[in-house]
């Protein structure tokens, strides 16, 4: 996993979250090695928010942060401080042959070129961090993507319905260069592109309580039931009854383990890609 662990800014403290610390906390209850690359400031504790995960990446003075805040289905994100760009040098030699990769930057703090450092892997690339800015008042606000392609290396593309907003013209450069695009659909599943057609799942029966971390949660377990599979079927209805377990708590406290998922599937058979 490469990409910012972040400090999460509540109303009643703080808490670790970000991508990197989502899908890494997947990855680990779902019993793979895992191991993130990141930059995080002295603030910021790993060894007790990410127990059983390897951690590498040059301290940082700070710690990237966000404040996130809902109306509805809408999110609203701030980013006080943001720590500095993940380079090549922070991830370690014997790192580079693992079998999984997913880089997801929060805010385009890391480059797509760093795929080619996992020749081996089943990559994925979560699109969100490089389709966002910063306004004067450090608000995140959607962009479309308009350097490099950073998907160029990468096997798997998750991006949300959220990020792409109103301009999904991006969605034809992807479907065109990548072998399997995955769009989360909040509330309403996602569907899967491959072979040239789109394929959708809905999503499974929820009580709410958090969303925030569900789209990464996703894309780990996607991945890691694909890398078992070679099935993007059975891949995506892993991934959307990990999703539904996760926002049914708050951070990543929340993240279930493969019987919980499982459960979960078995009580709902009609939930498929279809």
């Amino acid at each position: 996993m490469v990409g910012h662990v972040v400090r999460d800014l509540m109303p009643s403290g703080t808490r670790i979250g970000g991508t990197a610390a989502f899908a890494a906390t997947q990855a680990q209850r779902l019993g793979i090695d895992t191991a993130v690359v990141t930059r995080i400031g002295p603030d910021t504790d790993l060894a007790a928010g990410l127990p059983a995960v390897a951690i590498a990446g040059r301290p940082a003075e700070v710690t990237t942060e966000f404040e996130n805040s809902y109306d509805g289905p809408h999110r609203r994100q701030r980013v006080p401080r943001r720590a500095p760009e993940i380079e090549a040098e922070d991830v370690p030699e014997d790192w580079r042959t693992a079998p999984i990769a997913l880089l997801g930057p929060v805010c385009g703090e890391v480059s797509g070129d760093l795929a080619a450092l996992f020749p081996e892997a089943l990559t994925g690339v979560s699109a969100q961090g490089w389709l966002r800015r910063l306004n004067g008042q450090r608000i995140v606000q959607r962009q479309p993507w308009d350097g490099a392609p950073f998907w160029n290396r990468c096997s798997v593309l998750f991006v949300s319905d959220e990020d792409l907003g109103a301009d999904v013209t991006q969605l034809s450069d992807w479907t065109r260069d990548v072998r399997i695009v995955v769009e989360t659909k909040e509330r309403r599943g996602a569907r899967v592109h491959e072979d040239g057609r789109w394929r959708e799942i809905a999503a499974f029966p929820i009580e709410e309580v958090d969303p925030t971390g569900a789209g990464d949660v996703f894309a780990a377990a996607f991945l890691i039931r694909h890398h078992e599979t070679n099935d993007s079927a059975a891949a995506a209805r892993f991934a959307v009854a990990a999703a539904a377990c996760a926002v049914e708590g708050r951070g990543i406290a929340s993240v279930a383990g493969r019987e919980q998922i499982e459960e979960r599937m078995s009580r709902h058979p009609e939930v498929r890609l279809r």
